[in-house]
């Protein structure tokens, strides 16, 4: 199984099982993450979620064969049905507690779905990276909106309109995790934290979380359309066909030609 789901102890952990792909995401893992979450925020057992990859990999992002495969319009499909939109919407929405464990690499929407959790903790071999833009493509459910308000417009710009690698002591400092731990004692500290979450009122922490959320609420769902509106197109655009042929021909892309 690519995404390992079992609870335990009120909590429900979902886990990145595909090492062998540097975890990266496909469809089916979308939807079973989603399936999972919905299934949590009905199931009055589970009261806190947690979300983890493997110490060596978090996860690459999208599996750029499945992603390519899916790029196109089908007739009759609705883009936003897709089971990426159906996890990151099951995420953004969970009235429940969110933590993160995040070791190794968190690219594409590997950082995006960070800043709709609300505990992440990261291990000291984390590295994070947004390259929409390296893609021809821009950011994607709200990362526009989510990672300027945490880290302030200059550094939110320097990450989403360069998509460099960034470790987790700047992830600390701009806010996007909220602590950073040996590898060996990250994976027992979230669980501790998930842990203590489970033990306080269940009423009281949701609650605490929908207020802390609902002023960004609105602005989070029209930014998520806006941003997935302009995805869709320019996923279908020259520039975007020029990134990903030069990523399967393993060479550098060339935008010279683009205006």
């Amino acid at each position: 199984m690519d995404i390992l789901c079992s609870k335990a102890d009120g909590i429900l952990t979902i886990e990145f099982n595909r090492p062998e792909r540097k975890n990266a995401i496909t469809s089916l893992m979308y939807q079973a993450m989603a399936d999972a979450l919905n299934d949590g925020e009905q199931d009055a057992a589970v009261r806190a979620i947690l979300i983890v990859g493997k110490p060596e990999i978090f996860t690459a992002g999208n599996d750029l064969d499945d992603f390519m495969k899916g790029a196109k319009p089908v007739a009759g499909e609705v883009f936003e049905e897709r089971p990426v939109f159906r996890f990151m919407r099951a995420l953004n929405g969970a009235s429940k507690p969110v933590v993160a464990a995040v070791s190794g690499a968190a690219v594409g929407i590997g950082t995006t779905l960070l800043m709709h959790c609300d505990l992440v903790y990261a291990a000291d071999n984390a590295k994070f990276s947004m390259p929409f833009a390296q893609l021809g493509l821009c950011p994607e459910f709200a990362s526009s909106l989510l990672l300027t308000q945490l880290a302030g417009y200059p550094r939110a710009a320097e990450k989403l309109m360069l998509g460099e690698a960034f470790p987790a002591q700047e992830a600390l400092d701009m806010g996007l995790v909220s602590k950073v731990l040996p590898l060996d004692e990250l994976l027992p500290f979230a669980r501790r934290q998930a842990a203590k979450l489970v033990a306080l009122p269940a009423a009281s922490i949701r609650t605490t979380k929908q207020l802390m959320k609902s002023s960004r609420a609105a602005p989070i769902v029209s930014t998520m359309a806006e941003e997935n509106k302009l995805f869709g197109a320019m996923l279908l655009a020259p520039e975007a066909k020029e990134a990903f042929t030069a990523f399967f021909e393993k060479r550098k892309p060339d935008f010279s030609k683009f205006a």
